[in-house]
């Protein structure tokens, strides 16, 4: 039987050149992934690729949901293809990814965005070439979302890289944690875990391919293994992949802290190829806070992990994830908060304001927490991170790093790269050269956000 990727090559086989589509993706990591598995799809099919708009045959938007801002801008980038689709009718337009998971949104498309053609959530991607085929046979809008939460893992869907060098492998998809803020477990589901077998198999192909940094992601990969046959878990996975052949290190996202214990952090001292960087987010340094937003740990218990991961590995490396402002914080609650980035002293932070979002149990609180009050907090916490940022820096003048150099600098003449501890580093010179080539530099200066180095002779 044909499957429908070969269906869909077969009826633009008679145009001249291959059909062209943008895949435009939005929001975190796994995002990213997940358009690189569209654009493996849609190059199976035989479609060739473009970043012009006015001469695409298909465009794809892989949204996000995380945040109200993000949905906003989709919206309006996506009212901006009408006219498109105006003079085009044959132009195909497809929406995608958590956004397209909630049923709020799905209305919305039908009754103000009736252009768009394609519509699947993130557990229905494998389903593209069968919607693709589907909508240009019957010339018919073509949906397929909110599939169900115990969606099956499929290890057939072909990918396309982004980059040469450095590569996303997700571990597991979905979250059962159901934090009060976030709509991740409605819009991707419940967790599960690809097998063990799978992901050193994908590890150890990019691995011959000479690629040099491999991203194990998932919403919280401390849960992998759940719903596995056998004992595996997350740290025995990283021991697992530490020992396959090839020039390259692994780094991990997201961690969740009620999760991340001492097996971890042993697991990341003990596996050389690892690197010596944790993301952990803590959200908030409020134990209130942190109970409201159903964290499921204490300041105390992140303190723990923090300070035996430094205890036993003294130049480890953290950052993390803060929310200033969520539901009646407290100027109290925000300061613990910034008594937290005093202790750890993160070496970076991601922080948001707030963001209420339809479907989570924050969204139903009051809150009584002046919105001015927050933006005010907000400043007061960069100020404060990019205090202790400078400082942090300083600590690597003089010492000798290794980093992977993965393009040029947004400073004309420099190149750039992380280092271990994900710091990021540049090169002055602008040698091309380097890029792709994992590098020793000692640290000449310390910037805000980045450091400066010299080739280590």
């Amino acid at each position: 039987m044909i499957s429908y990727a070969d269906a869909v090559s077969e009826l633009f086989k008679k145009k001249e050149s291959p059909p062209l589509c943008l895949v435009r993706t939005f929001g975190c990591r796994q995002n990213v992934s997940d358009g690189e598995k569209i654009s493996g799809l849609l190059l199976s099919m035989g479609f060739g690729f473009t970043e012009e708009l006015s001469v695409a045959d298909i465009i794809i938007y892989n949204t996000c949901a995380v945040r109200e801002s993000a949905e906003s801008r989709v919206f309006g980038l996506l009212g901006e293809l009408k006219h498109l689709k105006e003079k085009n009718k044959s132009l195909i337009i497809g929406f995608c990814g958590c956004m397209a998971d909630l049923e709020h949104i799905k209305d919305k498309l039908k009754s103000q965005y009736k252009f768009v053609d394609l519509f699947f959530g993130t557990n229905a991607i494998g389903e593209l070439p069968k919607l693709l085929y589907e909508h240009i046979a019957k010339e018919t809008p073509a949906l397929d979302a909110l599939v169900s939460d115990v969606a099956e893992i499929r290890e057939d869907i072909p990918v396309k890289r982004l980059s040469g060098m450095k590569a996303d492998v997700p571990v597991m998809y979905g979250c059962d944690n159901f934090c009060s803020y976030c709509i991740v477990p409605y819009v991707r589901g419940r967790e599960r875990s690809r097998s063990a077998d799978d992901i050193a198999a994908e590890v150890k192909e990019l691995a011959d391919c000479g690629f040099k940094e491999i991203m194990l992601l998932g919403q919280n990969v401390n849960s992998y293994g759940k719903g596995l046959s056998g004992e595996i878990d997350f740290p025995k996975l990283l021991h697992r992949l530490n020992k396959l052949d090839g020039d390259f290190k692994i780094r991990f996202l997201s961690s969740h802290p009620k999760d991340a214990g001492r097996e971890l952090i042993d697991a990341i001292a003990e596996c050389e190829r690892v690197c010596k960087h944790l993301h952990l987010p803590i959200q908030s340094g409020s134990n209130r806070i942190l109970s409201e937003m159903n964290r499921g740990y204490t300041v105390e218990q992140y303190l723990e992990t923090v300070n035996y991961a430094r205890k036993i590995m003294p130049g480890f490396s953290f950052s993390t994830d803060i929310i200033v402002g969520f539901p009646n914080e407290t100027y109290e609650d925000f300061c613990q908060t910034i008594r937290v980035l005093e202790q750890v002293r993160f070496d970076n932070i991601f922080s948001f304001i707030y963001s209420k979002r339809k479907g989570t149990k924050a969204a139903l609180l009051k809150d009584k927490t002046d919105k001015a009050d927050k933006s005010a907090w907000f400043r007061q916490l960069l100020e404060k991170q990019r205090e202790i940022a400078i400082e942090n820096n300083k600590r690597f003048i003089g010492k000798v790093l290794e980093l992977l150099v993965d393009g040029e600098s947004e400073t004309d003449g420099f190149v750039s790269g992380k280092s271990d501890e994900f710091i990021n580093v540049t090169i002055p010179g602008g040698d091309k050269s380097l890029i792709g080539q994992r590098i020793k530099v000692k640290i000449v200066k310390a910037g805000i956000s980045a450091l400066e180095g010299k080739l280590d002779s």
